[in-house]
């Protein structure tokens, strides 16, 4: 009888010690963790609530689970062969670098963009370049986008390393976001959907305001393209209009069940708490950069030095 006491007081114990624990962890949860815009105001706006002090006294920095798309070069190529943690933190260090010398705005794929390059056969040494970002990739200082134009009735296309030193200017005149991850089907479009004046003005921006999403469905011309795009699951394409058979060897050749292939997943992957600390260590220094590059401006041109 004495013993069956015992044990129904210890079990006791072990319940209430464990609620004990999850609310305090819910309540750190909800003190440190606040919700973010999907921007760059808003991620300075959120600074001070994504540092807290874990159980040994030291200070944690949280970075926005937004900058996984933001800012998706500073994660590095997840293929094993190329993997080297000390040239990763080298390129880090070299990419804050050079984005102290020059602003790097967030943008996306669909977003319309204007770069400055330094070119030594221009008559004022200088060209740019206004296009929609049709794509982007490529890792640490390999980064890179794609801006496509229609000049004149002829589509060009222009592959700009993020990082290069001649860039000396990168402005987003339009930021949105489209519904596919790459827009190269755009080559097969008509024009219009790639055409945009090279003396665009930038559209104003309400501070901390959402990215939009712009729904468009574009229609591509009639084949041949030079892409099956049939056999890829685009949702910014309007009905292609094919036979029947086109359809019926797209799902032949198909492979639905690679997104249910947890290895092939992780193998395409960087881990999340990879992700964590690898923005956790750029995300100060970010903030930093937006802060005194807010400050230059506004003290103006001529109080710059």
């Amino acid at each position: 009888m004495l013993r069956r006491v015992v044990l129904q007081t210890f079990r006791q114990g072990l319940v209430q010690s464990f609620f004990k624990r999850n609310a305090v962890s819910v309540s750190e949860v909800t003190a440190t963790h606040q919700p973010i815009e999907t921007s760059n105001e808003a991620g300075e706006k959120s600074v001070p609530t994504q540092k807290a002090g874990d159980e040994s006294g030291k200070t944690v920095v949280v970075a926005p689970p937004e900058f996984r798309f933001m800012y998706p070069e500073f994660l590095p190529d997840p293929t094993m062969e190329y993997r080297n943690r000390l040239k990763e933190k080298l390129e880090r260090m070299d990419m804050l670098q050079r984005r102290s010398v020059i602003e790097i705005p967030e943008f996306y794929t669909g977003s319309v963009m204007a770069v400055t390059v330094a070119d030594a056969n221009s008559p004022n040494k200088f060209s740019r370049f206004v296009g929609i970002c049709i794509q982007r990739g490529g890792s640490g200082l390999r980064a890179w986008f794609i801006l496509r134009n229609v000049v004149d009735k002829q589509g060009v296309e222009i592959l700009y390393e993020m990082y290069c030193p001649l860039i000396q200017k990168i402005q987003v005149l339009r930021l949105e976001r489209r519904l596919d991850e790459s827009l190269l089907y755009l080559r097969d479009a008509l024009p219009e959907y790639s055409t945009f004046p090279l003396d665009m003005e930038p559209e104003r921006r309400l501070n901390n305001s959402v990215v939009p999403l712009n729904p468009i469905k574009v229609k591509l011309r009639p084949r041949p393209w030079l892409e099956r795009w049939e056999r890829q699951n685009l949702q910014g394409v309007e009905d292609l209009n094919l036979p029947q058979r086109f359809y019926d060897r797209a799902e032949e050749v198909a492979k639905p069940w690679e997104k249910y292939d947890l290895m092939l997943h992780y193998r395409k992957t960087i881990p999340a708490e990879e992700q964590e600390k690898i923005f956790a260590e750029v995300h100060s220094q970010l903030q930093q950069q937006d802060l005194k590059r807010k400050i230059r401006r506004r003290r103006g041109p001529d109080n710059d030095q």
